[in-house]
C-alpha cells in the first residue's frame, strides 16, 4: 500500500449552539473512540483535535481547540476528518481490514481474470459500495460491497473476487 495513506474517521454536520460546537459522525467501530485517535486531518491539510464530545440522537455534539463560536463552527460542515492509516492498530485477524485498505487492489472474477481496480469506497446511506475502474474504458461501476457480491477479499494477495452478472 502506499505510504501517506489516510482513514476518514468521520465528518463534520451543522453547527450546534453559539459556542462553536459542531455535530459530528464518526466512523469508528466504537464510535467514540475517534476522540482518541489524536489530532484529526482535513482533506486540504488542516488539523482539529477534540476537545470535547458527547454523545446526541444519532451523532456527537464536538467541541475542536480553536473554534469558538457558531461563525466559525459553520465554515466546517460536511468537512472529513482522516488520520493516517500507520496511526490506526493492525486489524485483529485476516477478515478485518480498514476500507483505506481496499484502494488500489485489483478486481478479479472467480476465475481470476483482472476486472480493474478498486478506486473508492461509497456510502450513500444503503451499505458500502466499491467503485471500480475497469482494466478497459474510463468509465467506474459501482459494486455492492457485500458477501454475494464479494465474496473474497483478500489484502495481503492484493486482490478482491467479485462475482460478474449477466
Amino acid at each position: 500500500m502506499a505510504g501517506g495513506a489516510r482513514v476518514c474517521l468521520g465528518q463534520v454536520g451543522a453547527a450546534h449552539g453559539l459556542r462553536g460546537e459542531v455535530r459530528l459522525r464518526s466512523f469508528t467501530s466504537d464510535p467514540a473512540a475517534i476522540s482518541g485517535y489524536g489530532p484529526l486531518e482535513t482533506e486540504d491539510g488542516r488539523v482539529f483535535e477534540i476537545e470535547r464530545l458527547r454523545p446526541a440522537k444519532d451523532h456527537f455534539v464536538a467541541s475542536f481547540s480553536g473554534i469558538r463560536d457558531r461563525s466559525a463552527a459553520e465554515k466546517l460542515v460536511n468537512l472529513k476528518l482522516y488520520v493516517p492509516r500507520e496511526r490506526l492498530p493492525a486489524p485483529a485477524d485476516g477478515d478485518e481490514f480498514y476500507h483505506a485498505d481496499l484502494i488500489g487492489l485489483a478486481v478479479v472474477d472467480r476465475a481470476g481474470k483482472n476486472l480493474g481496480t478498486v478506486v473508492a469506497i461509497h456510502n450513500f446511506g444503503a451499505g458500502d459500495l466499491i467503485e471500480v475502474r475497469p482494466v478497459a474504458g474510463n468509465r467506474t461501476e459501482l459494486v455492492p460491497f457485500d458477501a454475494i457480491n464479494v465474496p473474497t477479499v483478500d489484502v495481503a494477495a492484493g486482490q478482491i473476487v467479485v462475482t460478474k452478472r449477466g
